[in-house]
């Protein structure tokens, strides 16, 4: 008899589904399974948020979830969020801000400033960094990661404004 179990998800548009261990992290779902390797592995303890991802919307360190909890949600991780020829004014912000170094902590940086962007289209610095402060980054001092945040929060009200959004 099988232990595993059927887990489905929408994970950045697509759906997909795949019989796995109810113990199996998200984490390990979405790279090993899905082969959506974007989201990083950094500590496994859920202290450095390389591999946040979105559940639903919400910003969530995917090292800290079971793929079964997860079952019917809608995923986006940083391959979901632009493309090359249409960035998502995160990624530009990042882009023009160079908000990188080595790349690795970046993904977890870009959902998690996606979600603070959601809840404050106008952060200060020091709300970004609050905002930041469960993505450890390894490489900077955060000075252009919170410059990128900020241009994209630019980029986002640039954007609304062309649109007639308030």
């Amino acid at each position: 008899m099988s232990n595993l179990v059927n887990v489905t998800v929408t994970i950045n548009g697509e759906e997909r589904s795949a019989e796995v261990e109810p113990r199996m992290l998200l984490v390990h779902f979405i790279r090993d399974v899905l082969g959506i390797t974007g989201s990083h592995i950094g500590c496994d303890t859920s202290q450095c948020g390389n591999c946040t991802i979105l559940v639903d919307g919400r910003a969530a360190k995917s090292c800290t979830l079971l793929a079964v909890h997860v079952d019917g949600s809608e995923l986006i991780t940083v391959e979901g969020l632009g493309t090359v020829e249409n960035l998502h004014p995160v990624q530009r912000g990042f882009w023009e801000e160079h908000g990188l170094q080595c790349g690795y902590c970046t993904p977890g940086a870009m959902i998690a400033s996606i979600e603070l962007l959601a809840q404050n289209p106008t952060p200060t610095d020091e709300e970004i960094r609050e905002g930041l402060e469960g993505v450890i980054c390894r490489c900077t001092g955060y000075e252009f990661i919170v410059n990128a945040v900020r241009r994209a929060s630019e980029i986002m009200r640039e954007e609304n404004a062309v649109k007639g959004v308030k």
